[in-house]
């Protein structure tokens, strides 16, 4: 299932013991152009370093390959974009020339990798939220380690559609 993302349903879930997936990228992530697939851009404030602090739950860090070439973005028309109050409007390929076919994502191969899991509490207890140096500094740390993922996944692809 799906809820808005936010701390408090975040916490709900983790309590239930279900499992919560973040998107530090946030919309940059999306939009980001075809020439800067696998580098990832600056993660947000944090959220998810603070509420694994306070939860006790731990961090597995996961890189995707294959994803960031389905609709690979060739341009941005902000004008569109803000007309339709979006993030972004992308211009791929495919998009806005096929219309709703050009939506249809190119088939790519995936290749999901799991990292081992990041228990932050028992490192630096649950109070450590507190201190936005810390979380900063994990923050970028983790968000080092997806890299550092994601290119050793590259390296070991042959090809991004078979």
């Amino acid at each position: 299932g799906v809820v808005r993302a936010s701390f408090h349903n975040a916490r709900r879930l983790l309590a239930r013991e279900q499992a919560v997936i973040a998107f530090p990228e946030g919309a940059k992530g999306l939009g980001k152009y075809y020439r800067d697939r696998y580098r990832l851009q600056r993660f947000a404030r944090g959220g998810f370093v603070s509420l694994a602090l306070q939860t006790g739950a731990p961090l597995v860090p996961v890189a995707v390959v294959g994803a960031e070439e389905i609709h690979p973005v060739l341009a941005r028309w902000g004008w569109a974009a803000r007309g339709l109050d979006l993030p972004y409007f992308p211009v791929t390929p495919t998009f806005p020339w096929l219309g709703l076919f050009g939506l249809v994502p190119l088939p790519t191969k995936w290749r999901i990798v799991f990292g081992a899991p990041i228990d932050l509490a028992a490192q630096y207890g649950p109070d450590a939220h507190r201190d936005e140096l810390l979380v900063n500094r994990l923050k970028e740390e983790i968000r080092e380690r997806i890299q550092r993922m994601l290119v050793a996944a590259l390296a070991e692809r042959d090809s991004v559609f078979v």
